[in-house]
């Protein structure tokens, strides 16, 4: 009775086990992203990039050496199992004494050392291809800072100054137009991470990393901080958004543009300039040069405000400037105490900044 009780009772386990994992399953399918459906949520295994491509057949290599192992270890495991399993008079005999066997420990030290050297040369070789990859012609090149917590990002060539959101030609095989970027921090460590596009890369203070990425397909590309850089780093997110090489080069010149000056948003510009905000941020064709905030000459051209904490519409924007910590806890931009009335003329004159 004891033993059924037993068997009993892990059944109950078990079952129990597997509901809450189908449960987890289900919830998490119908669970939605801040920004978009669930099949927005990017992939490491639906590369679309050259580099991330590279990362992948190298990955399926070693999950497949892996599996390989599993099942001979398990398959072993489980016909020991079955095959020296206790029965009935066993009690009475003592089971035949084996002391090892020359040819099986020679294998087991042997086939270990040549998928490891295996693996070492299929990992360098891909790791040189994409490391010591060169600007070709017609390549972007762009330099990306970490800040707590935001990303700047610069085009030297393009005179083009953003934030966290990089954009880049698609490339395709009669035009390839690869973006090579140069990686460094301002604060602390940082990291550098579009799943589907390439691997992660350091962002380290002091120091300039390289990479490069070639998307094949245009669209908008998540990614994020993934080295943990203070309190805000899960919203430190960023967005590679894709273009046809049409459309990235109207992009380019859009961005080259200065500040619009909209004469209904006098007002809000009187009250931009008259506070501090010149102090951190940079308006190109004005006497705005701050740079320690995000340049906003075509803010309202971007998706998101705050490094992705919150899409960037009327509502957002207002509460952004009204209180910065009740979106982005901890984030350097000081609540500026505005009236309303200054609240609604510098929320009008920023909207104009297209």
């Amino acid at each position: 009775m004891r033993r059924r009780s037993h068997r009993h009772h892990n059944t109950l386990r078990a079952m129990s086990f597997f509901a809450s994992a189908l449960t987890c399953i289900f919830v998490t399918a119908h669970v939605e992203p801040v920004f978009g459906k669930i099949d927005t949520v990017t992939n490491i295994f639906r590369p679309l990039s050259q580099p991330a491509q590279e990362i992948k057949e190298t990955s399926f290599l070693v999950l497949a050496i892996c599996a390989v192992i599993f099942v001979v270890v398990a398959g072993l495991l489980v016909y020991a199992i079955v095959r020296f399993r206790h029965r009935p008079g066993d009690e009475v005999s003592e089971p035949a004494q084996v002391y090892g066997s020359n040819q099986i420990e020679t294998a087991w030290t042997v086939l270990p050392i040549l998928i490891v050297f295996v693996l070492i040369l299929v990992t360098s070789r891909t790791i040189a291809d994409i490391q010591n990859r060169k600007p070709v012609t017609g390549s972007v090149n762009a330099t990306v800072v970490g800040h707590q917590w935001w990303w700047e990002i610069r085009y030297p060539g393009l005179g083009i100054v953003t934030s966290n959101e990089l954009h880049v030609p698609a490339s395709t095989e009669i035009n390839r137009r690869p973006t090579f970027l140069k990686l460094q921090s301002a604060d602390v460590a940082h990291s550098f991470w579009v799943p589907q596009l390439a691997g992660k890369t350091d962002l380290i203070p002091n120091r300039e990393n390289l990479m490069w990425i070639a998307p094949t397909d245009p669209g908008t590309y998540l990614g994020n901080c993934a080295e943990y850089c203070g309190t805000q780093h899960a919203r430190m997110l960023l967005r590679v958004i894709v273009h046809s090489p049409q459309e990235f080069e109207q992009w380019v010149k859009e961005q080259q543009r200065p500040a619009v000056e909209d004469a209904s948003a006098s007002e809000g510009r009187k009250v931009f300039f008259a506070n501090s905000c010149v102090s951190c941020h940079a308006i190109r064709g004005t006497s705005a040069k701050g740079v320690f905030g995000p340049d906003l000459t075509h803010l309202m051209s971007r998706q998101t405000l705050a490094s992705g904490a919150a899409l960037n519409s009327h509502d957002s924007l207002r509460a952004w400037i009204r209180d910065p910590q009740q979106i982005k806890v901890g984030c350097l931009m000081p609540n500026m105490q505005m009236s309303d009335k200054e609240l609604d003329q510098i929320v009008a004159y920023l909207e104009s900044l297209k």
